[in-house]
């Protein structure tokens, strides 16, 4: 199993392009798979009127509408192009979630992206989730704040666009037959990844359920993996140890900064930490069959004990309980064989602690 790691710098770029690159390099660095941003226009996103969420008004120190804190911290057009140059140049892919129409067909037409990433906020969002679909793009899901028929009803969405052709007309019973067709069950195990998240910042580890991971992969037969929004690494290398394909874990180049994510990130040298528990875990979690490691073979004779003789024994001297004892090394006849060698007769004489020969 390889995992595929997501370095979530999301807006820890706080609208800077230099530091937006310098979290490239930060991911790069720490051997992620995918740095990952977030791609919006704030108009598109959230009404004049929304408010900030309780972690984002902590982080951010101020009363400020939600509208107001997102166009600060908006990437241009020209800011992305240069984001996934710099990708190119360290050799990670680039990932983005698009929070609006224009912003998927910005990631899709204009930059070419080989994947899309739908945030938890958006599970319920018909249109968003119908034209991502409709790209015909692998998919990374995330749940957050979801219950398994808000799951079923996206994935439904997903399945109806990506088997549909542009004449069909969406509804809920349309998109409740897609998912219950044989092609829409093959083309979401082909396209789509689920992420099982706890929509907090940062998560307490109480709430992080990762059980909820044997669920999502038993119920929906698909690829699951974890956005964690929890503080450090353990419960990130748990999921891997679960079955996680996917982690996505937030990055920042200094948690004290300003903005919504920082303080539920990890710096560039805890992201490596993670990074090489991952690979660590992944490689430990073997093939499941139970058989004696290479490594270990060379331990058996050593570890395990052989049929000894307790006392002098003469031939033709049962061997009994008393007489008879198990020590290390293991070369000689197993101590598996303990039982069936008790009141058999001797084959020839033999001294206190000598190996019992066959």
């Amino acid at each position: 199993m390889t995992v595929f790691v997501i370095a979530e710098a999301g807006v820890n770029h706080n609208g800077q392009v230099d530091m937006a690159l310098r979290l490239v390099d930060a991911a790069a660095a720490a051997g992620a798979d995918a740095v990952k941003f977030q791609t919006f226009r704030a108009e598109a996103l959230a009404a004049p009127g929304a408010p900030m969420a309780a972690y984002q008004n902590r982080t951010m120190g101020n009363d400020e509408s939600q509208l107001a804190m997102l166009r600060a911290l908006e990437l241009s057009t020209d800011a992305h192009r240069a984001v996934v140059e710099r990708c190119c140049q360290r050799q990670i892919r680039f990932l983005s979630t698009p929070f609006d129409l224009g912003s998927l067909d910005f990631l899709v037409r204009d930059l070419a992206v080989d994947r899309l990433k739908i945030g938890s906020g958006d599970l319920t969002n018909a249109p968003l989730l119908l034209a991502a679909s409709r790209s015909g793009l692998p998919i990374i899901l995330s749940t957050g704040m979801a219950t398994m028929e808000e799951i079923a009803a996206a994935l439904g969405i997903l399945a109806f666009g990506y088997i549909s052709d542009r004449g069909w007309q969406p509804s809920r019973p349309a998109f409740s037959e897609a998912f219950a067709s044989p092609a829409g069950t093959r083309v979401l195990k082909e396209k789509v990844t689920l992420l099982h998240c706890t929509t907090e910042y940062p998560a307490p580890p109480e709430e992080a359920n990762l059980r909820a991971l044997l669920s999502l992969r038993q119920a929906f037969d698909l690829a699951v993996g974890f956005s964690d929004h929890t503080a450090g690494i353990a419960v990130a290398t748990a999921a891997v140890a679960l079955g996680a394909v996917t982690i996505e874990k937030h990055l920042t180049l200094d948690r004290s900064l300003k903005g919504p994510d920082h303080a539920a990130s990890l710096e560039p040298g805890e992201f490596k930490a993670l990074v090489d528990a991952v690979r660590t875990i992944e490689v430990a979690l073997g093939d499941g069959e139970k058989r004696p490691a290479p490594s270990e073979i060379k331990n058996k004779v050593v570890a395990r004990k052989s049929l000894v003789a307790r006392t002098r024994i003469a031939k033709g001297e049962r061997f009994t309980a008393e007489n008879l004892g198990t020590l290390r090394p293991g070369n000689g006849v197993s101590a598996l064989d303990y039982f069936d060698w008790l009141d058999r007769p001797a084959n020839r004489d033999y001294a206190p602690g000598e190996a019992i020969s066959s």
